[in-house]
């Protein structure tokens, strides 16, 4: 951990909804004029898309049905560690890019002067110098195991975590939505990750700072014939601080601003949907402002 460099993890499995709150984080950055180093955890899975599918052939040929981006023989949590380490040592560090769409893929080959195509990763590279933060989101963000132990090197870690029906709505509509997968192979996805998601994913939510868990007030109980995502107007998001006295969390102030806010256990507000962003904001921003101040 570090004041000089600190490091700031938000961590959610896939379908979570992480980018709900990366865009809060980009609204505080912007106000307080603080220049981060964003690091996307996909760039430290160990395979590119097609090797990937070689790994996962070869693996399901071997009798193992689970193997899958969740675990960690197909990321490279080593390096994950040296750069959160590294980089609340000296601000330095070095990362990479995955390549999801070919507009990546341009924006990137043109930048560093390659032919990658999506589904590849970028040259790791040294970051940028004179940042304020580093700025991780993904699904790895607090991991630890047997030879590494990632959540030790960050000083902010934040939880995004739907109930498991909402989550896995939200992943089988945007993964057939936008990547145009059938329901069945979402589902065999979703199955061959459970083992990994249980051992992998799960336990960082117990070392996070603060959780972010999106609650639906309807029914959800067949995620797999759900037609509509809830809205969130149809939820209420439940936010648990491990330590309020640690970020001097002001939780009268807090059921002032939110409105239909209230509180369910003395660490934890209860929120409605539609407010999340601004919860997010209002919790976070004095969080970070005192995060830089202690730089100084």
């Amino acid at each position: 951990m570090s004041k000089k460099h600190p490091v700031i993890a938000v961590t959610g499995s896939s379908g979570a909804g992480t980018t709900t709150v990366k865009r809060a984080f980009e609204h505080i950055f912007k106000r307080e004029n603080i220049t981060p180093v964003v690091v996307e955890g996909d760039s430290f899975h160990r395979y590119d898309r097609a090797a990937m599918k070689e790994a996962m052939a070869k693996a399901e040929a071997a009798g193992d049905k689970t193997f899958s981006h969740f675990g960690p023989e197909s990321n490279v949590f080593d390096k994950l560690e040296e750069l959160f380490r590294t980089y609340g040592e000296t601000g330095k560090g070095q990362k990479r890019y995955y390549l999801h769409s070919h507009e990546e893929a341009e924006q990137h080959n043109e930048r560093l002067g390659t032919n990658l195509e999506p589904g590849q990763f970028t040259p790791w590279e040294d970051i940028d110098e004179g940042t304020d933060v580093l700025f991780y989101e993904g699904l790895h963000g607090l991991v630890k195991g047997d030879g590494y132990d990632v959540a030790q090197h960050v000083d902010l870690g934040i939880g995004v975590v739907p109930i498991v029906n909402l989550e896995w709505i939200q992943k089988i509509h945007r993964d057939s939505a936008e990547r145009g997968y059938s329901e069945k192979v979402i589902v065999e996805t979703i199955l061959r990750r459970m083992p990994d998601y249980v051992q992998h994913i799960t336990p960082q939510f117990s070392r996070t700072d603060i959780n972010f868990q999106r609650v639906s007030t309807v029914d959800t109980s067949n995620p797999f014939i759900a037609r509509d995502i809830p809205t969130p107007d149809e939820s209420f998001v439940v936010i648990r601080f491990a330590d309020p006295v640690k970020f001097d969390v002001d939780f009268p102030y807090l059921l002032a601003v939110l409105p239909g806010s209230f509180m369910s256990r003395r660490n934890t507000i209860v929120v409605p949907g539609g407010k999340m962003g601004l919860a997010m904001e209002v919790i976070l921003a004095p969080i970070i402002h005192r995060m830089i101040a202690a730089k100084g």
